[in-house]
């Protein structure tokens, strides 16, 4: 059987919980090696896991274990040159999520990889879920009709979270937009075909996060606090569609943490989570529930498609592509929100 031989670059909380051991349970996969700028935790990552190699440099590791694929879990702040310099050594990428911190860099990430004849996918596990698939299906045969309006949401009531870098802009490139939020925005651009935009606005708020104090993932220091806490979004489409998005860390409300994506279609309605369809039958209004639908290992399926199709077994979910056209939206989200101007595409 032949193996992919992966790579890890970062050696945080994402690739120590989630990725290395999804990767460890496939056969067909042999992780060669892991790097961080800090050797002291790539050595215990490599120790903990039985990875035989460890490195300082990306790029030393690169050209020394020459893998055929790398997962890049590090800070957004480094998405893009990590990708470029996998890219440009001949290795696939899946990349954790977002893209990058603009959508120039996204754009120059994709065209490389297409350049190279090589895969670039990102970590958009939401999109892998049962949920998703069953009303993707549903879409494309026609039975919602015509969508024209969408809401895409995740919020936490106070989940700032106490660690890493995500409340700091510079690293980051924004506070919830682009560290949850992006989740359900990419699933509900996915549902919707990515239809092409004709404008976007937003606001967007900090008090909650300027003002410091102690959540539920932690606390945080307010004078490092240099991300929104809250981002309130509308996309208009070309074809009459439109979506809103809210999106926070942080925010007054009963609820610990909601996350979902709702669909108004002309002859069916939807939630995402928990799944269910609204709609008529013979003249009586009727709701659908799917009980056995559950939260399940999103990530593991969207890393065995990543693996699948590198080994050429099957094509990609989340293409390079996509990508770019999520990152565009949240840069334009970003941008309405600072200028208090609708951004035309």
């Amino acid at each position: 059987m032949k193996k992919l031989r992966m790579a890890i670059i970062g050696s945080g909380q994402i690739a120590r919980v989630t990725h290395i051991p999804n990767y460890q349970k496939m056969e067909d996969v042999e992780i060669v090696a892991v790097c961080d700028t800090n050797l002291s935790a790539a050595r215990s990552l490599a120790e903990q896991f039985e990875i035989p190699e460890y490195f300082e440099s990306h790029i030393e590791m690169l050209e020394a274990m020459k893998p055929d694929a790398v997962t890049i879990c590090v800070p957004n702040k480094f998405h893009c040159q990590i990708t470029l310099d996998a890219l440009e050594r001949g290795c696939h990428v899946l990349c954790e999520k977002p893209p990058a911190i603009t959508a120039g860099e996204a754009e120059l990430m994709e065209k490389t990889a297409a350049g190279k004849n090589l895969l670039l996918s990102y970590e958009f596990h939401f999109r892998h879920s049962e949920q998703a698939a069953l009303l993707k299906e549903k879409i494309t045969n026609g039975e919602f009709g015509k969508i024209y309006n969408s809401r895409a949401l995740w919020h936490r009531r106070r989940g700032i979270p106490g660690w890493g870098n995500f409340t700091n802009k510079n690293v980051q490139g924004g506070g919830p937009l682009i560290d949850i939020g992006v989740h359900m925005l990419d699933l509900g651009l996915y549902l919707l075909d990515y239809p092409k935009i004709s404008y976007i606005c937003a606001s967007s708020s900090d008090r909650i996060g300027k003002r410091g104090g102690v959540g539920l993932m932690g606390s945080w220091e307010s004078e490092r606090f240099t991300v929104e806490d809250g981002l309130f979004g509308y996309i208009y489409f070309e074809d009459g569609t439109s979506m809103s998005l809210e999106t926070s860390f942080a925010v007054n409300m009963k609820e610990r943490d909601m996350r979902n994506i709702v669909l108004y279609g002309e002859l069916l309605g939807a939630s995402v989570f928990p799944l269910e369809l609204y709609g008529e039958e013979k003249g009586h209004l009727s709701n659908q529930s799917f009980p056995f639908t559950e939260i399940g290992d999103w990530h593991f399926v969207s890393e065995k498609n990543f693996v699948d199709a590198c080994l050429g077994r099957e094509e990609l979910l989340v293409t390079a592509k996509q990508g770019t056209y999520v990152q565009k939206v949240i840069c334009s989200l970003y941008e309405s929100a600072e200028s208090g101007k609708p951004v035309i595409l």
